[in-house]
């Protein structure tokens, strides 16, 4: 179920709105997450873009650097519509890099250089911070504010991204067809597993909206630690574990389908297991299991960390908060109504 027929877990929109009207209205960056150790082979760059996509400058950097493109390392892919921060490794072994000012242009410029002694590996970052402007918001600002203020208080439902699925959500039927014997690019496959995957995870995501469970445990449930893929259970309902769920120290969890079987029990499996044999399910796991996945979960809540919406006027409202990594801004976006513009990267 992709983005667009996605229950909302707040009710109906309170807004309609444009957003990214120009880069200026979307900015992310990442949120580091380690020192750097100052020595070392590579060097680690963190960059200013505006108008350009991770593989671009990437590629871009490997160009004034003189290597490889294997020689460059990111943690995290960026938008190309928005005004992004994020780092680079160049592995420049036993030599300088060239002058700074040969990479910088407009649209690029260095913010932070310094050795370090490994490739910067994907996933090597605490999370983003967003800085989103709405424009030309309709709607009441009573509902709206109060609609942010619930939002940070309980969370969204934590949704794989429209991005994830491709231009019209086309990735899940190539997947299908990938299934069935069609041959794709090395690169494209892993694209394609990745949108079927997620696709089983926001069916059964948006079953449990539906059902007003997303945000609090079922008999059977699965749990996962905040901030980290840690799991346990299923165990037996207790104080202690509603405790540690209304203080967002853990969250109920969902289906990352693959080989095994489901660890859930009870009434969480037989929803699962029901919303997993719908439509192409039973085609999209037996290929995913093919494949050579493994069963993993992930969590079904998501809170965005400091968000403050501020009115800059009576119809632009400028967003702040922060997630972490492999969740999404439309995620928090998609409670609040219907906008243009609303595929973004998180």
């Amino acid at each position: 179920m992709t983005a667009g027929l996605l229950p909302r877990a707040h009710g109906a929109p309170v807004l309609e709105a444009k957003f990214r009207a120009s880069d200026d209205d979307f900015l992310v960056e990442e949120l580091p997450g380690f020192e750097p150790s100052g020595q070392g082979e590579h060097l680690l760059l963190t960059v200013e873009k505006r108008g350009m996509n991770t593989a671009y400058a990437a590629k871009r950097i490997a160009g004034w650097a003189g290597v490889g493109d294997v020689a460059i390392g990111y943690a995290g892919l960026k938008d190309r519509h928005a005004i992004t921060r994020q780092r680079f490794s160049v592995h420049l072994p036993g030599r300088e890099a060239p002058p700074l000012a040969e990479l910088e242009s407009e649209s690029l410029r260095v913010l932070e250089a310094t050795r370090h002694s490994r490739k910067l590996p994907r996933g090597a970052l605490a999370g983003n911070r967003f800085v989103l402007v709405l424009r030309d918001v309709a709607g009441d600002r009573d509902a709206i504010d109060a609609r942010l203020a619930s939002i940070g208080k309980h969370g969204v439902p934590n949704y794989f991204g429209e991005q994830r699925f491709g231009r019209g959500g086309n990735n899940v039927a190539q997947a299908t067809a990938m299934f069935a014997g069609r041959r794709v690019r090395r690169e494209e496959r892993g694209i394609l597993l990745s949108a079927a995957r997620s696709e089983l995870f926001n069916r059964v995501l948006a079953a449990r909206v539906i059902g007003g469970s997303w945000d609090r445990g079922l008999e059977g449930e699965v749990w996962m630690l905040d901030g980290r893929r840690s799991i346990f259970g299923p165990e037996p309902a207790s104080a202690e574990l509603e405790a540690r769920l209304a203080a967002f120290d853990i969250h109920p969890t969902g289906p990352l389908w693959g080989r095994g079987m489901l660890r859930c029990e009870a009434a969480c499996r037989d929803l699962e297991a029901a919303v997993l044999d719908q439509q192409d399910g039973p085609v999209l796991r037996a290929g995913l299991e093919r494949a050579g996945l493994e069963q993993e979960r992930r969590g079904l809540r998501l809170r965005p960390d400091g968000l403050v919406g501020g009115w800059e006027s009576d119809t632009v409202l400028r967003l702040e908060f922060a997630l972490p990594p492999g969740t999404y801004a439309t995620s928090v976006l998609a409670e609040l109504g219907d906008l243009d513009g609303l595929h973004i990267p998180g």
